[in-house]
């Protein structure tokens, strides 16, 4: 036993170390790898910028993937305000106002009430309250279609259908699930000691949330803000099924710009709405993205 284990040391401390040309050939083979993704990525991302800003002559001359001849920045005029939508000449400015009336109080009004109910089941336990979070998770893992005719008849009931405030109210309980698991899984992670002194100190359910667990919850609050915010403004469906005509939102209006152009398609004001239509998600990443990956692990280790 003795022989085989000093054997198997020496094979190990034998083992070919791998030289600097080679650990320098073998970074290049994955950067090599991840730029092709890269690329292979954002190849339709570069197309419609560059399409953003060729005329519909320059495109149909010389097709849809190529570098425009001179810049055409009218197509944003026109896609903002003028360019027709189902029928409609006001251009993507009132599904963008929409959009901006249905996703600021859906995220809004999500992540407080996520936030409480995280709040509620991680430091004020109560009996059945992992059957509790059990239940508000499950809508994380529901399939949206499952949801469109309860919806439809809660909004019917309710007098909202074909109304923001209709979609709004799809959100805000749609997102609830989401905001909940974030703030949970955060929260339980604050020391009990805090709970335990402000409650000495005369402190109850709704003050120790406000003066205590909120000021420490920055960090998450932005995650949820920045995903509910993206995925509600990205949403597609509801707005399709819950809405039509001027209610719908800014996703529905895209839609409707691509199949109402049937003669000549106008490629660079299609491609200048998309890209308007993105600018307040981007912007949001751009503003909270270096905040998003270090609120989403706070928390993770204890």
């Amino acid at each position: 036993m003795a022989d085989l284990l000093e054997t198997s040391a020496s094979s190990i401390t034998h083992l070919p170390e791998k030289t600097g040309l080679q650990v320098k050939w073998s970074r290049l083979a994955v950067y090599a790898v991840l730029l092709g993704f890269a690329a292979a990525y954002l190849t339709p991302l570069v197309v419609v910028i560059l399409n953003s800003v060729r005329s519909a002559q320059d495109i149909g001359q010389n097709g849809v993937i190529n570098l425009p001849k001179t810049l055409e920045l009218h197509n944003f005029v026109a896609a903002w305000g003028e360019f027709c939508i189902a029928q409609h000449c006001s251009g993507i400015r009132p599904y963008m106002l929409n959009s901006l009336m249905m996703a600021i109080p859906a995220t809004i009004l999500s992540t407080l009430l996520g936030a409480a109910c995280g709040y509620s089941i991680a430091l004020w336990r109560f009996r059945g309250d992992t059957w509790v979070f059990g239940v508000l998770t499950l809508g994380v893992f529901l399939p949206e279609q499952m949801k469109l005719v309860p919806w439809v008849l809660v909004l019917r009931e309710l007098g909202l259908s074909n109304t923001i405030a209709g979609l709004v109210l799809v959100h805000v309980v749609q997102g609830i699930s989401f905001a909940t698991l974030f703030c949970r899984n955060y929260y339980v992670n604050i020391p009990q000691e805090l709970m335990k002194a402000a409650k000495i100190d005369g402190a109850g359910y709704f003050r120790i949330f406000w003066r205590i667990v909120l000021p420490l919850s920055p960090p998450i609050l932005i995650v949820t803000i920045i995903w509910q915010f993206t995925g509600i403004w990205n949403e597609y469906l509801y707005g399709v099924v819950f809405t039509s005509g001027e209610n719908q939102p800014i996703t529905a209006a895209l839609i409707a710009l691509a199949a109402g152009v049937s003669e000549a398609p106008q490629y660079g004001i299609q491609s200048a709405a998309v890209l308007l239509a993105a600018a307040p998600t981007l912007l949001v990443y751009l503003v909270g993205g270096k905040y998003f990956m270090r609120g989403l692990t706070a928390g993770a280790v204890k």
